[in-house]
């Protein structure tokens, strides 16, 4: 008797990166959504990064994001990493660049697994990952007129 497992629906899908990509213009959880729709996915998780209005205990005035050039081909080689470690049926990331305003979207990711659980754990590595490994780099100015940058 086969298990829950075997079915080909259990397994992450051969083509589960669907949508990898840095804009400069506004981002859409929409998109993002159905991009990691799959009909063997019992779970969908996703994070939206918006630009918040304080940053360490000081109001945060203009940001902006830059990025290297090599930054999308880092967010596939962390995107193929993430599917290899989970049973991923789709997965999408967009991330930023330009000068943003408060509340609008930073970064969108969405991955769809068979469980809610997988969705869960699949989605934080992305982000967390993302975060802390692609050349993106965030200038913050400050109300006091500091200035700061941020990125991996």
């Amino acid at each position: 008797m086969a298990s829950t497992h075997d079915h080909p629906g259990e397994q992450a899908a051969q083509d589960a990166i669907r949508l990898i990509a840095i804009r400069d213009t506004p981002l859409s959880v929409d998109e993002v959504l159905r991009a990691v729709g799959d009909d063997a996915a019992g779970g969908t998780a996703l994070f939206v990064g918006t630009v918040r209005n304080h940053d360490g205990g000081a109001d945060v005035d203009a940001l902006g994001y830059s990025c290297h050039p090599s930054a999308e081909d880092e967010m596939r080689r962390i995107a193929e990493k993430v599917v290899a470690e989970y049973p991923v049926r789709a997965l999408a990331a967009v991330h930023r660049v330009g000068d943003l305003r408060v509340g609008d979207l930073a970064v969108v990711v969405g991955v769809s697994c068979p469980h809610r659980g997988e969705a869960f754990e699949a989605c934080r590595k992305l982000i967390d990952d993302l975060k802390h490994e692609v050349p993106i780099w965030k200038h913050q100015t400050f109300s006091d007129g500091t200035e700061e940058w941020v990125g991996a």
